[in-house]
C-alpha cells in the first residue's frame, strides 16, 4: 500500500525526466506565514512554477510575468477566501491545501459546486460578471497565490506562450465542470462516486502524488452535496465498496485497492 498524502504544505511537480521520488506524507502546515497574513511572491521561486508557468519563457518575458501584482495568502481551515458578490480582482492559484466552492440556495442550504486542489485555479467564474458567483472555503489550512487579473491579462496579450498557458488552465477548469455535469446528468449514484474518486486520483497523479492513497478533505455530507446524493447514500456506498475490497477508508484516508473495478463502475450505464 502506498502512503497517504495530504495537502498541508506546498508541493512541486517533478520534471518529466526526473527519477521517481518516494511519496512523502505532509504531517502539518509548515510555513512561516501567519494565517490571514499576505506577502509578495514571485513565480520564478514558487514550488508550483511548473504547473502555472509555461516552459520556454524568455528571460525578458519571465521578468515581465514576475511584475504582475500577486500576493501569497495563508487561509485557515473553514475561512472564506471570497464570497458571491465580491468584486472580481484576482484569480487564485492554490499553492497548498484544498478548497470547496459553494452557492447558497434561497432557503439557506449550501450546494457544493467544486473541489479544488493544489495547482488549480479559483475564481474564474468572476471574469464574465465582474464579481464572484460562488463562495470559496478552505477545507484545511491552505495557501493561495492571489494574482491580479488585469495585469495577468495584459502580459498574456503580449506574450503568446503565456496566453496559451492561461487558455490551457482555463480549459482545464471547463473540462472539470463538464465532467461534473456528466456525473450528475447521466450516472447512477455509485457511478458518480466511483468517477469522483478516480478524478481525484488522476489530478493528484498529475502533481506527482500517489494516485492510490490520499486524504479526502470533504466530509461525506459535502461529497453528497457535490454529487447530488444523500449523506446516508454516500455512507452506504463507501461501506459497500470497502466490503467488496475495492477501496479502504480509515477516517479521511482513502486507498483505492481495485481501480479496475472502480473504473468499470464509473463507466457503467446510467
Amino acid at each position: 500500500m502506498e502512503p497517504a498524502m495530504s495537502f498541508d504544505s506546498p508541493c512541486a511537480t517533478p520534471a518529466a525526466n526526473a527519477r521517481p521520488q518516494p511519496i512523502r506524507i505532509h504531517h502539518g502546515f509548515e510555513d512561516s506565514m501567519r494565517f490571514g497574513e499576505m506577502c509578495a511572491v514571485r513565480c520564478s521561486t514558487c514550488a508550483l512554477r511548473r504547473v502555472c508557468v509555461p516552459e520556454g519563457l524568455s528571460d525578458e518575458d519571465a521578468r515581465r510575468f514576475d511584475d504582475v501584482p500577486r500576493v501569497r495568502r495563508a487561509v485557515r481551515r473553514g475561512e472564506t477566501l471570497f464570497r458571491a458578490g465580491d468584486r472580481f480582482e484576482h484569480i487564485y492559484a492554490v499553492r497548498a491545501g484544498s478548497f470547496k466552492t459553494v452557492v447558497m440556495h434561497p432557503d439557506g442550504r449550501e450546494q457544493v459546486t467544486g473541489y479544488l486542489l493544489a495547482g488549480e485555479l479559483l475564481g474564474l467564474g468572476g471574469i464574465a460578471a465582474g464579481h464572484h458567483v460562488a463562495e470559496a472555503v478552505a477545507l484545511e489550512d491552505s495557501q493561495v497565490c492571489a494574482i491580479g487579473f488585469p495585469g495577468l491579462e495584459a502580459v498574456a496579450g503580449q506574450v503568446p506562450v503565456m496566453q496559451r498557458q492561461l487558455h490551457r488552465l482555463f480549459a482545464a477548469a471547463i473540462v472539470r465542470d463538464q465532467s461534473q455535469l456528466l456525473r450528475l446528468g447521466t450516472m447512477r449514484g455509485e457511478a458518480r462516486l466511483a468517477s469522483f474518486l478516480l478524478d481525484i486520483s488522476a489530478r493528484l497523479a498529475a502533481l506527482g502524488y500517489s494516485p492510490r492513497s490520499f486524504l479526502l478533505r470533504m466530509t461525506r455530507e459535502e461529497i453528497g452535496s457535490y454529487l447530488g446524493l444523500q449523506l446516508e447514500t454516500v455512507s452506504r456506498m463507501f461501506s459497500r465498496l470497502q466490503a467488496r475490497s475495492i477501496l479502504t477508508v480509515r477516517q479521511r484516508e482513502v486507498t483505492l485497492v481495485d481501480t479496475l473495478s472502480l473504473g468499470e463502475m464509473a463507466n457503467s450505464a446510467a
